[in-house]
């Protein structure tokens, strides 16, 4: 639901009914002994309780993804293999279309995913943890080489009550800045790009809750927590859904690239030059 902003379209996404959804809800409350969900306004909305455990069960999503990967990858041990770190946002948004079609051409090949922070991703790839990782932000350290795969921005949202949701005129650095603001945790590109964007006024960001996700991110803003700073990826259908509306920025710069990163000392695999390519193909990269 946390992703959806509805039981409705939730249950449609999971092919099951809007009242299957709804007794599975309660029955969740019910065993966790805590109300997810305010159902007092007509229309169901997360609790802040709800947001959290938003945020923890998408961290056990994540554990049971990288689990069944896992296995996976060890059962076709025997086949070509490539092990790839990402950035939440990459991960979420566009690593299951690239695996797509990257399993299309090269079926043979088993794909590890392991997802975290940008700072995560980094680290683990200077430790030759992976063969290929993707990261947000303006730059990587230089034991690394990059490729730029795509540009992004980031955008501040609001729910449709939010005062901001109404206004004309930008925001300036100094009104965001001053904003107690729902953003990721330290080590994330997204918090990195916004936090510079904010230095290169001379303003000091302002953080009133920092969560490890997107999707947590947009549950707290979705349920009025404060305004909140994401990809244009991970808020494109929500904005236009009109369960978000995005605030138009003045001269604060929220771009950034989107990077494959691996170390310096060495090729890409030959599985990761291909999935490279494949990304390539469809999506210019420069």
């Amino acid at each position: 639901m946390a992703s959806e902003g509805s039981i409705r379209r939730a249950a449609a996404a999971h092919g099951i009914s809007q009242p299957a959804a709804s007794m599975r809800l309660r029955a969740l409350e019910a065993t966790l002994g805590v109300v997810l969900l305010d159902r007092s306004r007509g229309r169901a909305t997360l609790t802040q309780s709800g947001v959290a455990v938003v945020e923890w069960g998408e961290e056990v999503l994540n554990a049971v993804q990288s689990l069944v990967v896992g296995a996976t990858a060890i059962r076709n041990r025997s086949r070509s293999r490539l092990r790839i770190l990402s950035s939440m946002t990459v991960a979420e948004y566009l690593i299951p279309t690239w695996l797509h079609r990257f399993h299309t051409l090269e079926a043979a090949t088993a794909v590890s995913l392991v997802m975290g922070n940008s700072e995560m991703v980094i680290g683990g790839i200077e430790r030759n943890d992976a063969d290929l990782g993707f990261v947000e932000g303006h730059s990587v350290p230089r034991a690394l080489r990059s490729q730029v795969v795509m540009e992004d921005s980031l955008v501040v949202v609001v729910p449709p009550g939010h005062p901001w949701a109404r206004r004309r005129r930008p925001l300036s650095a100094r009104e965001l800045g001053s904003a107690a603001l729902v953003v990721r945790e330290e080590g994330s590109g997204t918090r990195e790009v916004l936090e510079e964007a904010l230095r290169r006024h001379n303003v000091a960001m302002d953080s009133l809750l920092e969560l490890p996700s997107t999707t947590a991110i947009k549950a707290a803003v979705g349920a009025g927590s404060g305004p909140g700073v994401l990809s244009r990826l991970a808020v494109h259908t929500d904005v236009a859904e009109g369960r978000l509306v995005e605030v138009p920025c003045g001269d604060i710069a929220l771009e950034r690239s989107i990077r494959a990163v691996w170390p310096s000392d060495r090729e890409p695999s030959v599985a990761a030059k291909r999935f490279l390519r494949v990304i390539d193909e469809r999506d210019g990269v420069s």
